[in-house]
């Protein structure tokens, strides 16, 4: 009888230990199949690392990339354009839709398997917005990068240089043609901000200076901070706080970050979203920087967007997407839906989160600020009747190169909802290179939009 029991309690144990390894099969199956399946390893979905089953296309349907042909777009110019987005066979591009989104080109479901065909991933992005950003930014290396601030889709990320993955260069070391070409400057990097920062001290004054929006300001080319001549270049004379935005006065923004010192200066960088980084459809942004100073002269140069600023341009642009939605906007994405290419069924990636940025009045003035800046100094004729609301920036890098050309903004209109990035590294001016290139991109998405 005892032998009996001892069995009994062996088997008891034994199925215990079953139903464990099951329990924890299915659960390792349910979090790790979708990799296991997308492991470059598999043969049948995989050749040579490279998925041979899906394909990839911009939001109207056009194709970018046929994974069973291994075939790229005819076209050229679309091909450099959705470079970054898309990425290369030999998978250097580490932000690219080929090196994301293995799982939805394989079309893998953990109850089906891998789909017959793969599956059809539709990106947000709009072929004729890429190319003429791509075709904007005239062979310099930046980037531009536009969305839908109601809705978080990405209409348009390119970043230069680039190349033709369907026909790859031999990349020798130190070709400067070709410096960063596998990095997505939208996503990826991180570049001192110059003048478009003045949004976030304008902002930071709004909320914490009381009056700062009825005080008068005067500018005689330069200030001295503690021994630190900060240099404006041109003599701006009597301004209102409307007038010293529309000039990027210096000498006015550097005296109020210093009056709010720099940790409110830190706060509101990352109240902005643009300290920390965030993800696009799951691939990481990356972060921006903001370094508090004990030394004034520092944190006034800060308050100009140089010092030790760093910014990313996807969250720049997010920033100022919720300051056209008065204080919250869509976060972006990337990734529409995917199609079966066997059964035809769709699968809708959905929506990104909501930013919240600062409170409505603060947003409205800053709106209002940004318009008079188009208004009053950039030029409303090179945006045709666009409600253009935004900030140029000319950021200084030293080392004897040019700075860098920012430009950033919103359309505020309900029927075009669209913020926007460009940045033209070491291009100059901010509102003549990069507002430019800006300009020329928004002007095609009234177009076709």
């Amino acid at each position: 009888m005892k032998q009996v029991k001892q069995r009994t309690l062996l088997i008891y144990i034994l199925l215990l230990l079953f139903l464990a390894g099951l329990v924890l099969y299915s659960v390792r199956y349910a979090v790790l199949s979708g990799r296991w399946a997308s492991f470059p390893g598999n043969a049948g979905a995989f050749d040579d690392g490279v998925p041979v089953l899906g394909q990839i296309v911009d939001r109207n349907g056009e194709i970018l990339f046929d994974a069973a042909t291994g075939s790229y777009s005819d076209d050229g110019t679309l091909r450099r354009a959705t470079l970054h987005a898309v990425g290369d066979t030999a998978g250097n591009i580490s932000t690219s839709a080929l090196q994301n989104f293995e799982k939805q080109l394989l079309n893998y479901n953990p109850v089906t398997g891998i789909n017959g065909g793969g599956g059809r991933v539709y990106l947000t992005l709009d072929s004729r917005l890429q190319t003429a950003a791509y075709e904007a930014l005239g062979g310099a290396k930046g980037t531009i990068g536009v969305y839908n601030y109601q809705t978080g889709e990405i209409l348009c990320m390119v970043s230069t240089p680039a190349f033709d993955p369907a026909d790859p260069p031999e990349i020798a070391d130190g070709d400067s043609r070709y410096d960063g070409v596998y990095l997505n400057r939208f996503l990826s990097s991180a570049f001192t901000p110059g003048s478009v920062f003045k949004v976030v001290t304008a902002a930071a004054a709004l909320e914490k200076l009381e009056g700062v929006a009825d005080r008068t300001f005067r500018c005689t080319g330069s200030v001295d901070i503690d021994g630190d001549t900060i240099t404006c270049p041109y003599v701006h004379g009597t301004m209102d706080f409307y007038e010293a935005m529309a000039n990027s006065c210096n000498c006015v923004f550097a005296q109020l970050a210093v009056e709010l010192g720099g940790e409110t200066m830190e706060q509101y960088a990352r109240a902005a979203g643009l300290l920390e980084g965030h993800t696009v459809s799951g691939i990481a942004t990356a972060a921006g920087a903001y370094a508090v100073s004990n030394a004034n002269s520092e944190v006034g140069w800060s308050g100009v967007g140089q010092y030790e600023d760093l910014v990313n341009p996807c969250a720049l642009m997010t920033m100022m997407g919720a300051i056209a939605g008065r204080g919250s906007a869509r976060e972006p994405y990337l990734l529409e839906k995917v199609t079966s290419l066997g059964t035809g069924l769709t699968h809708a990636t959905g929506s990104a989160g909501k930013m919240q940025l600062w409170t409505r009045d603060t947003c409205d003035t800053l709106a209002e600020m940004l318009r008079n800046n188009v208004t009053e100094t950039y030029g409303q004729s090179r945006f045709d009747d666009l409600p253009v609301c935004a900030k140029s920036g000319t950021a200084e890098v030293g080392q004897g190169k040019a700075p860098h050309s920012w430009f950033a903004g919103f359309v505020d209109s309900d029927t075009l909802p669209l913020a926007f990035v460009a940045l033209v590294e070491n291009g100059g001016g901010g509102s003549a290179v990069a507002g430019s290139a800006a300009a020329q991109v928004l002007r095609t998405a009234a177009e076709i939009l």
